[in-house]
């Protein structure tokens, strides 16, 4: 985001904290140091220009509001197309559920502009391949239509399918282009619970290992030094039997990049075969969830906290490691 983009009280000509939407607009009040120019009625153009020389908004929102009509000043206030409809009754995924196998996931958090989801272990965010079903994705269109949403929802990030947690939705074009300069910026921030083999000697600690492909194994990753940086931060929050209950942040997001440096320091995660760890006779993946996530909201600006309850498959397998959690 450029500096003032996302926040209320950035710009005194828009009183963006009074903003209500109606419908599929966006009516923004204005305040006395609007110039005597932009009367009620003004050219769009005019109205664009303003805005663009204003830069709260992102220059290619703007742009597109006003290629659809979407810009306009009436009564002191500024309207702005920011909720159109998307046509989900005429996307692939709008059938009945007997052909849709009841996807569902639950919803952590939801307002006009995003939506956080709770991914399952063993639930794609996206499809892999054409026609496949049961993801995450069709489960927030799903959602969306169920409650009535011509919303184009979009997610802003991934995890991996074995991985549970918390995943972020944008639900209109604003969101969209905030959310994701967010994501570049390194402003969204996960927080993840992972349960390890064995204890770490060190009660905490950062791990910088570049991590590249592994050209043994198609689908493995490994710490290579000629791969990409990666960073990863952890905290023993409780030490068990033969395992141990992990925080994780990351720096980097790159794929496997936990299960790769845990593996690495001799501490994989527990029923990650994948990358060494022992079988799990309750568990076919790894033991990796996302607890927490936290991005600045795509209006306010403000961080937004969504926490990510345990799913019981961790909780039972952490008690089999003599591991209490809350």
């Amino acid at each position: 985001m450029r500096s003032g983009e996302g926040a209320l009280d950035a710009m005194p000509e828009l009183e963006l904290a009074r903003a209500e939407r109606a419908g599929e607009w966006l009516i923004v009040p204005l305040s006395d140091s609007v110039p005597e120019s932009l009367a009620a009625g003004s050219h769009p153009h005019h109205v664009r220009q303003w805005l663009l020389a204003l830069a709260v908004f992102p220059d290619k929102w703007v742009n597109r509001l006003f290629s659809v009509g979407g810009l306009k000043l009436d009564g002191g206030r500024l309207w702005l197309e920011a909720f159109p409809k998307a046509g989900l009754a005429r996307h692939e995924w709008a059938a009945g559920d007997a052909e849709s196998g009841g996807v569902t996931a639950d919803v952590l958090f939801e307002d006009d502009w995003c939506l956080v989801m709770n991914k399952p272990a063993g639930m794609a965010v996206h499809p892999s391949r054409p026609g496949q079903r049961g993801t995450l994705d069709e489960a927030a269109v799903r959602h969306c239509l169920a409650t009535g949403q011509d919303a184009p929802v979009r997610h802003i990030h991934r995890l991996d399918d074995d991985t549970s947690g918390p995943v972020l939705y944008a639900k209109n074009d604003l969101a969209q282009w905030r959310l994701d300069g967010a994501m570049r910026e390194k402003a969204i921030n996960r927080q993840y619970l992972a349960l390890v083999n064995g204890v770490p000697q060190r009660p905490g600690g950062t791990i910088d290992a570049p991590i590249g492909r592994d050209r043994h194994h198609g689908s493995r990753r490994r710490v290579s030094l000629s791969g990409e940086t990666a960073i990863t931060h952890y905290e023993t929050r409780v030490a068990g039997d033969d395992a141990a209950l992990v925080r994780v942040t990351l720096d980097t997001g790159r794929t496997h990049q936990i299960r790769v440096h845990f593996s690495h320091i001799g501490h994989p995660l527990l029923g990650d075969t994948l990358y060494g760890a022992p079988a799990e006779s309750s568990l076919r993946h790894q033991a990796l969830h996302g607890e927490r996530l936290i991005f600045p909201h795509p209006w306010t600006g403000k961080d937004t906290v969504v926490g990510c309850p345990l799913p019981g498959w961790f909780a039972g397998l952490s008690q089999r490691h003599g591991i209490v959690t809350k």
